[in-house]
């Protein structure tokens, strides 16, 4: 099954205004292009090692999919956010003014969330997205983005039915004692298009031929650099 196309849209007037959702790979941290290729361990006596700027699993999941942007900068401190955005008014749909709302804590009640302050924020999406039948979008934190000042909520939607809605983003702020400008085009959601009927799951052990399989490429993953990147990466 081909990747659809995830096609966004938002309102005439805030066009723009709006920083546009891009492809993940174009939206890439500046971290990754800053880090070295290899570093020496501690753990391994001063030898070098290759860091994760080589691992294609790892680079593949930050440029999968869509990544939705902050539609304005966010200024925090004193444990308050506020922020200056010219929102023009809007008398013909019901969207927020605002960029960011809140969940109360009691909305969390129960689930083993640790949270920073006292509710969980709302990064507010002004872009509706459509997919052809049969798809779903999968809504997540930005992939291996642990340097956000927060997490987002995981969540799927049918947007080949929802497709003219929108749909908000529910995020831990994680750091408490944040202070500063979150600014325009952050990444604060990443979308991840997915069949809606999802495949079932099979467990069994492997037959002989598998494990001689299983052994090849293991065997093949310690000799030889690369091989995965090669051989099994499309």
């Amino acid at each position: 099954m081909s990747t659809p196309t995830i096609t966004a849209r938002c309102h005439p007037a805030l066009e723009p205004l709006l920083p546009k959702p891009v492809p993940a790979r174009r939206a890439l941290p500046d971290w990754l292009r800053e880090m070295p290729s290899e570093a020496a361990s501690e753990v391994l006596d001063g030898a070098m090692v290759r860091t994760v700027k080589h691992c294609p699993p790892f680079l593949d999941a930050l440029g999968l999919g869509v990544m939705i942007p902050l539609a304005c900068d966010l200024l925090f401190e004193a444990g308050a956010v506020s922020w200056d955005w010219d929102m023009p008014a809007l008398p013909d749909t019901l969207i927020s003014r605002a960029p960011i709302g809140v969940h109360v804590p009691e909305q969390a009640s129960g689930a083993p969330w640790q949270l920073a302050v006292n509710s969980v924020l709302k990064f507010m999406n002004f872009w509706t997205l459509e997919v052809p039948p049969g798809w779903s979008l999968l809504f997540t934190h930005p992939m291996n983005r642990e340097e956000l000042p927060f997490r987002t909520l995981s969540g799927v939607v049918d947007c080949d039915l929802f497709r003219d809605g929108y749909v908000h983003f529910p995020a831990l702020w994680t750091e408490r004692d944040f202070t500063g400008t979150l600014p325009a085009g952050t990444p604060v959601a990443q979308v991840i298009p997915i069949p809606a009927e999802l495949p079932a799951l099979e467990v069994e052990a492997m037959s002989e031929a598998q494990v001689a399989a299983n052994r090849d490429i293991q065997d093949e993953l310690g000799t030889e650099a690369g091989v995965y990147r090669r051989r099994y990466r499309r």
